[in-house]
């Protein structure tokens, strides 16, 4: 398993997963599959850091986590070279 992945993409198939990068953006959707170099999400959001308000990745995710994401892209191929992370959704959750 790749350090990067908190868990084993075939695992993840069906999930709402984050794709992390080491900058100011980040990738919710429903993961599919690996393609090639990329990974191919569904109902998708992108998150960019400093371009949406005073949000940080740290606060977007929680709010995703406890709310869902506003999907704005049916499907999404996002660079496996971008990613820093893969994690479930529900890893976000805060405690209550």
């Amino acid at each position: 398993m790749n350090p990067n992945r908190s868990c084993n993409v075939d695992e993840l198939h069906g999930m709402t997963v984050v794709l992390e990068t080491a900058g100011p953006k980040v990738y919710v959707g429903r993961f599919d599959q690996v393609l090639g170099p990329d990974y191919l999400i569904h109902d998708a959001d992108v998150f960019e850091e400093g371009k949406e308000g005073p949000t940080t990745k740290a606060e977007y995710l929680a709010k995703a986590s406890a709310w869902g994401v506003w999907a704005k892209h049916k499907d999404c191929l996002v660079p496996s070279a971008e990613v820093s992370s893969i994690r479930k959704l529900t890893d976000y959750k805060t405690p209550a």
